[in-house]
């Protein structure tokens, strides 16, 4: 079978190769790969940034947003072929801390998990994966490819579940305008969740041109782009953040309104100082009652809720997210970024002639 791996640590060392089917080690369920998702995760390990290769090998394959067909499970796993499967990417670490000893992976303590694709376990880009039936997620059939969005999808349904826990602090919480900074896949899908709450949902993305602002208009929300400094009167009840941009972060958690929820989803590069009146924002946080706190990954509920959200989902705007589908053979062009790209996918069924704008329908080269 044909795979995309890497040398974790090495840049510019992707390759396409073929190797022996999976083993059975790597899990009881045998699918067929149909689509993987690029995000910038895979990008910092096709820099050489991050990543880790599976104990003994050199190589990692790569691909933690997965979607599958099941060729083949057993009878009292839950799934029949055919069905649409998407692999929870973390795996609880061995000692187990106390997080990981009751399935909340996401949540681990002592940094000893793995993760397909990412860290000491391969990942699902290749023409066939294996999956542990208790670590695979069944996808509404009626999604089709879509449901390679499901695992960007379950971040944020995380994000949402610790929100509102955390707005249970006070039995008067009623949020009602939520703040999404970040017009990528993660807010935008982040955006999705707040409007399936019937919130009043306001994104912020630094673009002005180009698919973003349709989309969110789309979606039922408010779209801003320019200076978040303008958006100092908005005063949201939530604020979900998807940039990981300092001076954006800083801006929100001195502009969210009395009692409101900063929630840091974005992962900052790090490197930049910026200038901040500590004692003011201090003075604020305190006195109105505000929080802030950072989210990552995601465990099974997590991508249970997900699937769900997708499921009542309109077609038409979630296939606006997929900008480009990119064969496997011509899988360098899923790793270059062009200015309008909102989600690529490497898409193992198209035709491998070039890659497919889905929003116009005709090949990009």
């Amino acid at each position: 079978m044909r795979a995309l791996t890497v040398t974790p640590g090495q840049k510019d060392s992707a390759r396409l190769e073929d190797l022996p089917e999976p083993p059975m080690a790597e899990g009881d369920i045998l699918a067929q790969c149909l689509a993987i998702g690029i995000c910038g995760t895979d990008h910092e390990i096709l820099e050489g940034d991050y990543g880790w290769a599976p104990d003994g090998a050199s190589r990692l394959i790569l691909g933690h947003e997965s979607l599958g067909r099941v060729e083949a499970a057993p009878p009292e796993s839950g799934f029949l072929p055919g069905d649409l499967v998407v692999g929870i990417v973390r795996r609880p670490d061995p000692v187990p801390c106390n997080a990981c000893a009751i399935d909340e992976w996401d949540m681990c303590r002592n940094g000893l998990y793995t993760e397909r694709g990412i860290k000491s376990r391969n990942g699902f880009c290749s023409e066939q994966f294996r999956i542990e039936s208790s670590f695979a997620v069944k996808v509404d059939p009626t999604l089709g490819i879509l449901g390679v969005l499901l695992e960007p999808t379950s971040i944020v349904a995380k994000a949402w579940e610790q929100v509102m826990l955390a707005g249970a602090r006070t039995a008067s919480w009623a949020p009602h305008r939520v703040l999404v900074t970040g017009a990528g896949p993660v807010g935008l899908l982040a955006a999705l969740l707040g409007v399936q709450r019937q919130l009043d949902v306001h994104v912020f993305d630094r673009t002005v041109d180009g698919p973003k602002p349709d989309i969110v208009t789309a979606l039922g929300a408010t779209y801003h782009s320019g200076d978040i400094a303008a958006l100092k009167d908005l005063s949201p009840d939530i604020v979900i953040e998807c940039t990981g941009a300092s001076p954006v972060i800083i801006d929100v958690m001195n502009g969210i309104g009395a009692g409101g929820i900063v929630c840091l989803a974005g992962v900052s590069s790090g490197g930049r100082r910026i200038d901040i009146d500590m004692g003011a924002l201090n003075r604020s946080l305190v006195l109105e009652n505000e929080m802030v706190f950072g989210t990552v990954n995601a465990n099974r509920r997590h991508y249970e809720a997900a699937a769900v959200a997708l499921a009542a989902a309109d077609r038409d705007w979630l296939q606006r997210l997929i900008s480009r589908r990119v064969p496997l053979a011509n899988w360098r062009d899923a790793l270059v970024r062009h200015s309008d790209d909102v989600k690529v996918i490497i898409d193992f069924m198209a035709e491998e002639d070039g890659e497919t704008d889905v929003r116009d329908g005709h090949g990009g080269h």
